[in-house]
């Protein structure tokens, strides 16, 4: 150890004595990167001061950092059954509509849209329909979905209208592939060419 190092962190030893014990530690690794000359490299983090520094490096991210570790992915087309991609081909859609309502998380397909762009009870239920019909597509090439998890986004939303709740289904039956009756021991509905149509619609003005 040469002659100006050692005056360097006897210099740095005694300013650290004016400093409370418990952050002397912390103090002369920060001190001694400066003087020589790595400033900008972050010091090595001491046990003691594990739990301080986990509080600050959160406090210095803030919320943004919070949400990017909570962010999925953007769909790709290897995500999207065949039947999903020909959909696509036929109502002039991309993907890059897709991922304006959707992204995928952890394997799954998760809804992004919050407005449905209507305040009827009734037509959101039909578009909710529409777009869980959309989300199965894309995993298994069915473009149908189940009734009762509708009504349950219908509920979550306050949207849910017991009283009509199958006839709004029944109402709209042009959109379902030989739909009569709303049957809840049996709740799977599958979408007809006039509600794919309808489904590609929906995508357009959701953007």
């Amino acid at each position: 150890m040469n002659e100006e190092l050692k005056k360097t962190i006897a210099e740095i030893c005694e300013v650290v004595k004016s400093l409370p014990a418990s952050v002397q530690e912390k103090a002369f690794e920060m001190l001694l990167n400066y003087e020589l000359g790595s400033a900008l490299t972050p010091p090595t983090k001491s046990p003691i001061f594990k739990e301080n520094d986990a509080e600050e490096a959160q406090q210095q991210e803030g919320p943004e950092a919070s949400v990017q570790s909570r962010s999925g992915e953007d769909l790709v087309a290897g995500d999207l059954h065949l039947k999903a991609r020909k959909f696509l081909e036929k109502q002039e859609l991309s993907l890059g509509d897709l991922n304006e309502l959707f992204y995928k998380e952890g394997g799954q397909i998760k809804p992004l849209f919050e407005d449905l762009k209507t305040t009827k009870a009734s037509e959101s239920q039909i578009r909710l329909g529409l777009l869980s019909a959309l989300r199965g597509a894309i995993q298994n090439g069915e473009f149908e979905f189940n009734g009762e998890d509708v009504r349950q986004q219908c509920e979550l939303r306050k949207t849910y209208d017991s009283t009509n709740f199958k006839a709004n289904f029944r109402n709209n039956k042009r959109l379902f592939d030989k739909f009569e009756n709303y049957d809840k021991e049996n709740p799977t509905i599958r979408l007809s060419e006039d509600g794919r149509a309808e489904l590609a619609k929906l995508i357009k003005e959701l953007q």
